[in-house]
């Protein structure tokens, strides 16, 4: 099978540099991930997501609710590094992979603070590079510090505690090794010089690297998709992806916001909306009844669709992309015009002496008009042809 780069699609800034991935395996490197960007990333078709860095603070953090998502239409996704260890550790019950030392430390409770993996770095145009040290960089070394019978225990926890009090923007080793100097001995200070003059390795650069290839071994496996767990999340978070995800025409995206913009503004948006909430309604009051639509009521409604829509086979693809939509949102909607259609054809069931077929035509035909050129077509009939003189 031929790979693309956008089977694998990695969210990267300060953990490692994109050329480094890039030499890693073939994938797509984006930006740290902010709120939005992975169900934006959802558009390129990845096999896989990995998730090492994140923005934070100043603007929204990815939400789980995205990587939801990506998990539901059958992405897998990755995370390790820093903020993607932070989030596989809370959504690995949902089938999150968690790579790395630092996303261990997350589940197994040693860090438990978000702000562990937090540094200052660099913008886009230098390459995301390092200002600060995080405190997980700093908890690693005094490990590797101990393991070289540099440190003991004392203190070793001395310099993770004095790196935990300096705030993670002035967070330097400089500024740690001068926090932590009162509580060592002069034999311990010297002992550490010495050793930290080598060098000490970077350990969110280490669990960056090892995610990566973790994902694109997962990619060049070419396992098939395995869709994860169906869930509805809640209105706002279904009107927040509508205005942050992008609809892709070809290889352009265009920002779904826009779309909903021009939308609105259009002749027949209200009635288009009326029937979309009439079929939603509809489809909720059903599924509380208890109302469900089986595989082939699904797969009929959505024949009929196609029908409908007069698309070629080898244009639907490209179709569903330019509707903002794919195979599975697709067969939402036809679930919900299923479970639209079991409720109006159970209508006189659903309520007590609920309305028939013949009352429904009726009603809408004396406000449509219809039923009032039927009665006078009648009447001109009954009355017969003019006689002549």
């Amino acid at each position: 099978m031929k790979r693309r780069s956008d089977d694998l699609v990695v969210f990267l800034g300060p953990s490692l540099p994109e050329a480094e991935a890039r030499r890693i395996a073939p994938c797509t490197v984006l930006p740290p991930a902010r709120q939005g960007d992975v169900w934006r990333a959802l558009s390129l078709k990845p096999r896989a997501l990995v998730l090492v860095d994140g923005v934070f603070e100043a603007q929204p953090s990815v939400w789980h609710h995205e990587l939801l998502a990506a998990m539901e239409v059958g992405v897998a996704v990755f995370g390790g590094g820093s903020m993607g260890a932070l989030r596989a550790s809370e959504l690995a019950g949902q089938g999150m992979v968690g790579v790395g030392r630092i996303f261990g430390w997350y589940r197994d409770g040693v860090a438990v603070d978000d702000a562990e993996v937090a540094l200052l770095h660099a913008d886009a145009e230098h390459g995301w590079r390092p200002l600060t040290v995080p405190l997980v960089n700093v908890r690693h070394a005094a490990e590797q510090a101990r393991k070289a019978r540099v440190l003991g225990h004392p203190g070793a926890q001395a310099l993770v505690d004095a790196a935990a009090a300096v705030f993670y923007q002035e967070r330097t080793w400089a500024r740690i090794r001068e926090a932590v100097e009162p509580a060592w001995t002069r034999p311990v200070r010297d002992a550490w010089d010495a050793w930290f003059a080598n060098g000490v390795e970077d350990l969110k650069r280490l669990d960056a690297i090892e995610c990566i290839r973790t994902a694109a071994d997962f990619v060049s496996r070419g396992e098939p998709p395995r869709p994860g767990e169906r869930r509805n999340p809640s209105s706002l978070v279904r009107r927040r992806r509508l205005t942050e995800d992008v609809t892709r025409v070809g290889p352009r995206p265009v920002d779904s916001g826009r779309v909903m913009e021009l939308l609105r503004g259009a002749p027949d948006a209200a009635a288009w909306a009326e029937a979309g909430l009439r079929r939603a309604l509809l489809a909720g009051w059903a599924r509380s009844l208890g109302l469900d639509a089986t595989e082939e009521e699904i797969a009929a409604e959505e024949a009929a669709w196609w029908k409908e829509r007069g698309i070629r086979a080898s244009r639907r693809e490209a179709f569903l992309a330019a509707s903002g939509l794919d195979g599975p949102g697709l067969r939402r909607l036809c679930e919900a015009r299923a479970l639209e259609r079991l409720a109006l054809l159970n209508a006189s069931r659903l309520l007590p002496d609920g309305p028939s077929w013949d009352e429904a035509l009726a009603s809408e035909a004396r406000l449509g008009g219809q039923w009032e050129q039927a009665a006078r077509a009648l009447a001109e009939a009954d009355e017969g042809p003019d006689e002549g003189p």
